[in-house]
């Protein structure tokens, strides 16, 4: 149960996954932290913005105002040079809305046929926003460089985690322990940065903004 001693805050993911990785990662934070299920909310936010800031914060302040509680949304996208950036923050909606991971793995590995390794460079970018009640908000970004892979290798992870190699740990995220993936993820340098802002936050005294 969340301590009635510190603030509360909603994590704003329908994402599993997500969740489980930014609740490991956001651990030490000086609040405590609810899901959109433990309030009894599994409307889909919305993700309209051309870029994950815009997705971020929309989803932020959309939960917020529904809620009335703090809020912490996070958006990620995948940037692949050889595709001129696609498919950016709409890698979610890649394979059209309701595809599966390994759907839209499918289409991006398809438009990748033929270009070789040297020029398969990609990027996963991830932005971490919070909205608070009384109209603050901020967002913090992380991002981590890497190459497609020709097939996907792994069982771990979500997402596009099974195409993206990380040179320096020599394998894709999806071949990662939990450990390993919130060391070199896109997500957990955001989600440092965000840490770091909420302490900063609620050391102030800032408490959760509410009016």
């Amino acid at each position: 149960m969340p301590s009635l001693e510190r603030p509360l805050f909603l994590l704003a993911s329908t994402n599993p996954g997500k969740v489980r990785e930014l609740l490991a990662l956001l651990g030490e934070a000086p609040c405590s932290w609810v899901t959109l299920a433990d309030v009894g909310v599994a409307v889909e936010g919305p993700e309209t913005g051309r870029s994950c800031v815009h997705n971020a914060l929309q989803k932020a302040l959309f939960y917020c105002h529904l809620t009335g509680l703090p809020t912490l949304a996070d958006d990620s996208g995948l940037e692949v040079d050889a595709l001129g950036g696609e498919p950016g923050a709409k890698a979610k909606e890649y394979a059209g809305r309701g595809a599966t991971d390994a759907q839209r793995i499918a289409l991006l590995l398809h438009k990748l046929q033929g270009v070789p390794w040297e020029r398969r460079a990609a990027r996963f970018r991830s932005v971490i926003a919070l909205a608070f009640p009384d109209g603050r908000v901020y967002s913090v970004e992380g991002k981590r460089e890497g190459k497609i892979t020709f097939t996907p290798q792994g069982e771990g992870g979500f997402g596009y985690d099974p195409v993206f190699w990380v040179p320096e740990a020599g394998k894709t995220m999806a071949q990662m322990s939990v450990e390993e993936k919130n060391a070199f993820s896109h997500r957990g340098e955001a989600a440092r940065k965000a840490l770091a802002l909420l302490k900063g936050l609620l050391g102030r005294g800032e408490g959760d903004g509410r009016p």
